[in-house]
């Protein structure tokens, strides 16, 4: 036995079913009591081209991916010849007996056309030889083949079956030249589940019952989540011609008394600003989640970004407040999604759940979620007190008026995407204006005081503070951690809300630290920016990571020791 940390990826052309292969084991790991993390590197295209599957399995959480291989499960020949030279010192190859494995001697030289009646059944093959190098349990895939086949008949289920046997029967009596890992304590109950899942079951938590969207990876999973999910709850999802429309039905929900949401990427919320200006000014509470990915344009439509964060902030005509959340884990996407509701029914504003390709797409083991726990979303206001004199846009010391729903009680109400009075009706009056400039902006103090401040991790007044936002922070905590363990002062600032900003809640660690380094997934250092207009502190030094790919330990280590 060796430790239980190992890093598979398996490779092959889309349309090979190595994504069934991944998804299989990586659920059978986690019922086994390991903690995995699953990152999907795929091609924009149908069929072909060169795409991933990793799963990196240990006894103790993930907290990010890896870059050498220790597994490399290869369904085509490219698959050897791109990532044969990332193989770690254990490193074995398991692959078909006719494929040129470049003289490696650690190989499983698979027998597929033996070990399957039709070519159909080769993934099943790949499953079956991959869980005996690992030594799971074969009852666990089993049961998995059967839940996962059971509709196409129990015929399927069977032939599956047997030849998962038959493969992991063959594996097993080949010469033993990797060792197993050491299976973890038993722990029952974990999930697993990627980004988009965690966010649209936090909206579901939240009592999300409105979600319009037109598709666009990698942010379509968030809608088909609470299609499949939402029904038995009553959430209307719809598909909408485009995101114009996708922004104004949501609108136009919430303004009818629904929980409203959207969800989109780069590219579909350009077409959304005026909509979200719309927002600001009417006050109807909207939560945007915005998936970002590669741009400009179509960009890397398939990769992961954190170029949007701008774009979030800054986007829409005119000004009113907004709050923007950026979940850095699974966990995180649930709970702040959850609150970016909380938030934009508290304060009649929109509120963004920031996230992107790779938190999107990447499958996590996790505990239950504690639904007992989690605050309610202010109830509405369906009969005003004296509804003859009900003012949609009172004036309030807080910016927040009291907001009625159309024909749910004797008030009027009335919207207008026009400046407006109280009453809501079209106004030019200059002072009038003033005074709803005024009102709508109070509400950022009302946003400010709700910010939840970044976590801090390490050693006061550290010799390195590394500092990220989003979906960088496991990474960047597995690097933090293996500076720790060669003697080096560090620690972490992880910001999951990018605005707005309360810079008492975190300056003084900026200004403690000896060496402050930005570490986030654009070029040109978002939210190094945001930090040095909020705060007047500048992180003169940055890692970027543009490429398309994620964060890594060793990509930040190895950046890091290029800066010294």
């Amino acid at each position: 036995m060796t430790g239980a940390s190992v890093n598979i990826l398996i490779g092959g052309e889309a349309g090979q079913g190595l994504a069934t292969i991944g998804t299989l084991l990586a659920n059978a790991l986690t019922r086994s009591g390991y903690h995995i993390l699953v990152t999907q590197d795929y091609m924009s295209r149908i069929r072909g081209g060169h795409n991933t599957f990793a799963i990196r399995m240990d006894s103790e959480p993930v907290l990010g991916p890896r870059e050498s291989v220790d597994v490399l499960v290869a369904l085509d020949q490219p698959s050897i010849d791109l990532h044969r030279e990332a193989l770690s010192e254990r490193g074995v190859i398991v692959a078909g007996r006719e494929m040129n494995v470049h003289g490696h001697a650690r190989t499983f030289g698979v027998p597929y056309e033996e070990l399957a009646p039709k070519k159909i059944f080769y993934n099943t093959v790949a499953l079956g030889v991959l869980a005996s190098v690992v030594c799971l349990d074969m009852s666990i895939l089993e049961d998995l083949l059967a839940d996962t086949f059971e509709k196409k008949g129990q015929e399927i289920v069977r032939q599956n079956v047997d030849v998962l046997r038959a493969a992991y029967e063959w594996k097993s009596r080949q010469e033993k030249i990797f060792e197993c890992p050491m299976p973890p304590e038993v722990r029952a109950g974990l999930l697993t589940m990627d980004g988009n899942e965690a966010i649209a079951l936090g909206a579901l938590a939240a009592g999300a019952n409105f979600c319009s969207f037109y598709p666009m990876t990698p942010s379509t999973s968030v809608p088909l989540n609470l299609i499949a999910k939402g029904q038995e709850l009553g959430v209307v999802v719809e598909q909408a011609e485009d995101e114009i429309a996708a922004m104004n039905m949501a609108l136009g929900a919430s303004y009818a008394g629904a929980r409203a949401m959207t969800a989109t990427s780069g590219g579909g919320f350009d077409l959304m600003s005026e909509g979200l200006s719309l927002a600001g000014i009417t006050e109807t509470p909207i939560v945007i989640v915005l998936a970002m990915r590669p741009g400009p344009a179509t960009g890397l439509p398939t990769r992961t970004e954190q170029g949007d964060l701008n774009l979030a902030l800054f986007s829409g005509h005119g000004e009113f407040p907004r709050a923007i959340l950026a979940p850095g884990s699974v966990e995180e996407c649930f709970h702040l999604t959850h609150r970016a509701f909380w938030l934009a029914e508290s304060w009649q504003s929109p509120v963004f759940v920031l996230t992107d390709q790779f938190l999107a797409d990447s499958f996590r083991s996790i505990e239950p979620f504690d639904i007992d726990s989690l605050p309610e979303p202010p109830a509405l206001l369906i009969e005003p007190p004296d509804p003859e004199s009900y003012k949609r846009y009172a004036l309030t010391d807080t910016g927040v008026s009291p907001r009625a729903i159309p024909t749910l009680s004797r008030a009027l109400v009335v919207v207008d995407s026009d400046e407006h009075d109280e009453q809501g009706h079209i106004t030019e009056d200059f002072g009038v204006r003033t005074a709803m400039v005024d009102k709508r902006n109070r509400k950022f103090l009302g946003l400010l005081k709700e910010v939840l401040p970044p976590v801090y991790e390490g050693p006061d007044k550290p010799d390195l503070l590394l500092v990220c936002w989003g979906s960088t922070m496991g990474p960047l905590l597995e690097a933090a951690r293996i500076l720790r363990e060669q003697g080096r002062k560090v620690a972490t600032l992880c910001f999951n809300q990018v605005w707005p900003l309360d810079p008492s809640q975190f300056a003084r660690r900026l200004i403690e630290a000896r060496e402050v380094v930005m570490v986030e997934g654009n070029s040109t250092g978002q939210f190094r920016g945001i930090l040095q207009v909020q705060t007047g502190f500048r992180i003169d030094k940055l890692v970027p990571r543009y490429d398309g790919l994620p964060f890594t330990a060793a990509y930040i280590l190895n950046r890091l020791q290029e800066m010294r």
